[in-house]
């Protein structure tokens, strides 16, 4: 049994959820978010906190008992504070600004680079090289921070592109001449 999954989530108040068999669903003033559990797998209400329980102990509940767990904390807490991912672009000539629902990154390509923001994010933009990528879903966050840093990792050389706030980049030595 997951040490993980045995921990009991507490429901801070103005926080709802409502669990309708595999359909976990949390409320609150950040938003909604949902999650389906896999087979196996099953929540409960109980004294104002939410227990996950396995029904097997095979190796497959037993892994999925402390995911789901976590993911519905992180609903929990997603949807009284917002997650939120700092990304900054680092080179002469990069930056990026807000267009509506889209996100366009100037990063020394022939063309803007025009990346639509997805439902439930909200991206922020300050003095055209610093993104704020915040949300209710932890996983959303991340993978939208991780597309945009994508488009442009750090280098090792010059230490240019799009990192992470407080990334330390390694930095190789350029050639010599001899």
């Amino acid at each position: 049994m997951s040490r993980v999954g045995k921990k009991p989530i507490v429901i801070p108040p103005g926080v709802q959820v409502k669990i309708e068999g595999d359909l976990v669903t949390v409320a609150g003033p950040g938003g909604e978010a949902q999650q389906m559990l896999c087979g196996g797998i099953s929540a409960k209400m109980e004294d104002g906190r939410v227990i996950v329980s396995s029904s097997s102990d095979s190796k497959e509940t037993r892994s999925a008992h402390g995911l789901y767990r976590s993911l519905i904390a992180n609903m929990v807490e997603g949807v009284l504070k917002e997650y939120e991912k700092r990304l900054e672009i680092v080179g002469v000539g990069y930056r990026a600004r807000v267009d509506g629902d889209a996100i366009v990154l100037q990063l020394g390509f022939s063309h803007p680079v025009e990346l639509h923001v997805p439902e439930g994010i909200k991206v922020e933009v300050d003095k055209n090289t610093k993104i704020k990528v915040a949300g209710s879903d932890k996983k959303l966050v991340g993978e939208f921070a991780a597309r945009i840093r994508g488009f442009l990792p750090p280098e090792p050389y010059k230490g240019k592109g799009i990192r992470y706030e407080n990334e330390y980049v390694r930095r190789k030595a350029g050639k010599t001449i001899a």
